[in-house]
């Protein structure tokens, strides 16, 4: 059997810098993934999505920050294992055993860089929601120029949907906001550009049905407090209520919630040799950003390398000397 200084669990942004961070340290690296190609729910879900809070950009679309990772982190020959689901993972004697749906990993110590887990859309449950699912009714964005010339609606309250419908105002001939609420759950500076825009913010609305005959043509409207019905003419609706995720960390036995694992200050979790970091590690104050898991991935990477020998050093030399 080949054993492994680290394993990371979980090839998006943060467990992509994990594994660049460990070459740099010399440690002999796998990363495995559930999905097939790197980059986690950036490559699947949101594209051609514009990121606000990497440092260094003003905005970067998720897929150029997977390609510049991706890019970073073939400076090393580590191994991937993508297409593989980690179904257990538990401390045996010195080594930690990783069994996935197609294999069994060893490794000295394993890093959880799991995100949220694997994503399924929230679906909109309307009549004629499900008739149209990819003939009009999208929840992903694989390509946003499809939407050009065209009368788009989105469906949210959150950041996403803000995002998405500023991003689609250029593009689109017509872009509609509908949210059930009068306030919008999403970052302050992304609201006042939401209100400075031509985005038709249909507030308190809830679709109450979606017509057409081969592909999408309309809404059926609700005002929440008056039951007044509107219709609206469209192309296409964007469905942004968020995801649900099949994560349960709790079968591995580590302390933690459903969908967190608590973690302390150098990113370990209640089985010695195992870490966290990026949005599965949970502590007092966190802030959920993929900033945050970038400042925690070296954090986890140093202080596993010092649990498999006390003699390496948790605080390295500076990146500028290691190369």
């Amino acid at each position: 059997m080949e054993v492994y200084d680290i394993t990371i669990i979980g090839a998006g942004p943060v467990g992509m810098f994990a594994g660049f961070y460990a070459g740099m340290r010399s440690a002999k690296t796998k990363i495995i993934d559930s999905l097939p190609q790197l980059g986690g729910q950036l490559s699947t879900l949101y594209p051609e999505k514009n990121i606000y809070d990497i440092p260094g950009y003003v905005q970067i679309k998720a897929n150029d920050l997977i390609q510049v990772l991706e890019k970073q982190l073939q400076t090393f020959p580590h191994t991937y294992c993508l297409g593989e689901e980690v179904r257990h993972i538990e401390k045996q004697d010195d080594l930690i055993v990783i069994t996935t749906n197609k294999d069994t990993h060893y490794t000295k110590a394993a890093i959880l860089a799991l995100g949220n887990g694997s994503f399924q859309p929230r679906k909109l449950t309307v009549s004629g929601a499900e008739t149209f699912e990819n003939r009009g009714v999208d929840y992903y964005v694989n390509d946003l120029m499809k939407y050009a010339g065209k009368k788009v609606a989105l469906a949210g309250g959150g950041d996403s949907a803000i995002d998405w419908a500023l991003m689609l105002e250029p593009i689109a001939s017509e872009v509609y906001l509908i949210h059930r609420r009068d306030k919008f759950r999403a970052l302050e500076h992304s609201v006042e550009k939401l209100y400075q825009s031509t985005v038709n913010i249909m507030t308190p609305y809830v679709i109450n049905e979606v017509t057409g005959e081969d592909f999408i043509s309309g809404l059926t409207l609700q005002q929440v407090q008056t039951k007044e019905k509107i219709a609206l003419s469209i192309d296409h609706l964007l469905v942004n209520y968020g995801f649900t995720s099949n994560l349960n960390v709790k079968e591995w036995h580590l302390a933690g919630t459903r969908q967190t694992i608590t973690v302390n200050s150098d990113m370990s979790t209640s089985i010695p040799g195992i870490y966290a970091c990026g949005d599965i590690a949970g502590y007092e104050g966190k802030v959920k950003l993929i900033a945050t898991g970038f400042g925690e991935a070296p954090t986890a990477v140093n202080n596993a390398l010092h649990f498999i020998d006390p003699k390496n050093r948790t605080q390295p030399a500076h990146s500028t000397s290691l190369f």
